[in-house]
């Protein structure tokens, strides 16, 4: 058995990032564990919604923050790249921890065999280089708990969206990640985020992530001293989680800026998928059917915390 794991680890999970993600897998978590992320990389799974929503991606022009981004490729939950005639992106800075470098001259690059998007170098918080209603749809994955004033990153993306344009926003569930020993954030703690104008140097929850991250799920982060060295230079790196999720915060945060909720789907290990649209109801939206604890993504959700709730 452990020869023809570590086959498929060689022929299919190329890269020396890769093969030490795996290994900190079954070192933390065991075989078991392993096997199974094992079976869904070689049978994805994949988002109900995207066959309804697979149109817009295939005919409209859209805007990643962050990324590239696994889950959106072809092997991907919601294979949006091989489908997206134009993906443009734009990231924090010209080198991240994630990506590396990164060129404005050189576009965005997301599918084989598919032009080049822009590459735009700003913050999530202010894309004061695009133009309002410039997108039919805006892909974020694991970004917005990245930023310090969710809010107002979103009320951003909203505005180069164009009218019924789609935001897919995949957010981590605190349960499968190092975050899971922090409490969940509140939606009145991200508004009064937007009220102060927080930015992109606020470091109000250091002290909180330096006693309550389980450096045990983050492999990357090293040693106490070196995670907490590269934590306080967090306005370089932006590698702290400012804010932690549940399915209900994420709903509740897209809910709040007015956006109709079309589909909210969760995923082993960390994935909350929230499928949204920008409408002319301003704030009038009706949500009832996702907000209600007894929705059908708590009570079929693969995280604890939802299921309680549900």
């Amino acid at each position: 058995m452990v020869e023809q794991i570590r086959l498929i680890i060689l022929l299919k999970l190329r890269g020396g990032f890769v093969i030490r993600k795996v290994y900190a897998k079954l070192k933390s978590e065991g075989i078991r564990s392993l096997l199974k992320v094992l079976y869904h990389y070689l049978i994805p799974l994949r988002l109900e919604y995207y066959p309804t929503c697979r149109g817009l991606f295939q005919t409209g022009v859209g805007l990643e923050i962050g990324g590239p981004s696994n889950i959106f490729g072809q092997r991907g939950v919601i294979p949006v790249y091989p489908d997206a005639k134009k993906i443009d992106n734009i990231n924090f800075s010209h080198n991240t921890v994630w990506e590396g470098g990164i060129s404005e001259d050189k576009g965005f690059f997301f599918n084989k065999g598919t032009a080049h998007g822009c590459q735009y170098v700003g913050e999530a918080s202010n894309l004061e280089m695009i133009g309002d209603s410039s997108y039919n749809f805006i892909l974020s994955s694991h970004c917005i708990e990245h930023v310090a004033n969710p809010i107002k990153a979103l009320i951003e993306w909203n505005r180069v969206l164009k009218q019924d344009g789609m935001l897919v926003l995949v957010v981590p569930h605190k349960e499968g990640t190092f975050d899971h020993k922090r409490p969940v954030t509140t939606l009145e703690h991200l508004i009064e985020d937007f009220d102060n104008q927080t930015n992109e140097g606020d470091m109000t929850h250091l002290e909180e992530i330096l006693r309550l991250h389980d450096l045990s799920k983050d492999p990357g982060a090293g040693e106490f001293v070196a995670f907490e060295e590269r934590s306080k230079r967090n306005k370089e790196n932006r590698c702290l989680h400012h804010h932690v999720f549940d399915t209900k915060l994420a709903i509740e945060m897209v809910n709040h800026i007015g956006h109709e909720i079309l589909a909210v789907e969760l995923f082993m290990p960390y994935h909350i998928v929230i499928v949204s649209r920008k409408t002319e109801a301003d704030g009038l939206v009706n949500n009832e059917e996702y907000r209600s604890d007894t929705a059908v993504h708590y009570m079929n959700s693969p995280f604890a915390l939802d299921q309680i709730r549900a």
